[in-house]
């Protein structure tokens, strides 16, 4: 079975990679503010930097009510009960992921272009396409076709989008399909918070006009 129990939609962020804990969190704090829905903690740096940005910005979503997820850290989200987990193409299977993280937990899966891939994981909470358009993050990322998401709403999949979604271009994405948009340079690149939360705000709204 596909497990729903959580459904992901609207304004996704995904923490930049800096490396000052406070920083990460105030600016996760404007984008909570101007609307994101859930946050991902990406980090790559060593393990207890890792781990102190993730339970600062871990505690600052549980006082929203929003939900927190770990990217490709499974023993890091385990530890601190975080709300869920991404995994990347090596970053393991999501049945023992659901098993130690429990049947409640968000756990999305990327999929980078390959629809097949979404049909074999039914037990991910969402599945993850990408790059949808050039990234900053991955610039030489392959790149998926937006109509993946209409295939994955026509198949009842919670399909969310990232790589390279700005302003301009996030609307194509909503209307194609897409549940969510997983946004990191658009949103955080200026560093200011009073930008992360308007930034933030434009995003979300474009979910405000789809659903209207």
């Amino acid at each position: 079975m596909r497990f729903e129990m959580v459904s992901i939609s609207g304004l996704y962020a995904i923490t930049p990679d800096w490396t000052d804990p406070a920083r990460i969190d105030a600016a996760v704090a404007a984008a909570i503010r101007g609307g994101a829905r859930i946050v991902q903690v990406r980090s790559k740096q060593p393990a207890p930097l890792r781990r102190a940005i993730t339970e600062r910005v871990l505690a600052t979503c549980r006082r929203h009510d929003v939900r927190c997820l770990v990217n490709d850290d499974l023993e890091l989200a385990v530890a601190l009960r975080a709300d869920g987990v991404h995994l990347g193409r090596d970053d393991g299977a999501i049945e023992p992921a659901r098993e130690r993280l429990g049947d409640n937990a968000i756990i999305g899966v990327s999929c980078y272009g390959d629809f097949a891939n979404a049909l074999a994981n039914p037990s991910a909470t969402y599945v993850a396409f990408g790059s949808v358009f050039v990234s900053g993050t991955k610039p030489g990322a392959p790149r998926a076709s937006l109509a993946l998401f209409g295939q994955a709403r026509a198949a009842g999949i919670n399909a969310v989008a990232i790589g390279g979604i700005t302003r301009e271009n996030a609307a194509s994405v909503i209307e194609a399909g897409a549940d969510a948009i997983c946004v990191i340079g658009e949103l955080f690149g200026s560093g200011q918070p009073d930008q992360i939360e308007a930034n933030a705000r434009a995003l979300s709204r474009l979910f405000d006009r789809d659903a209207a």
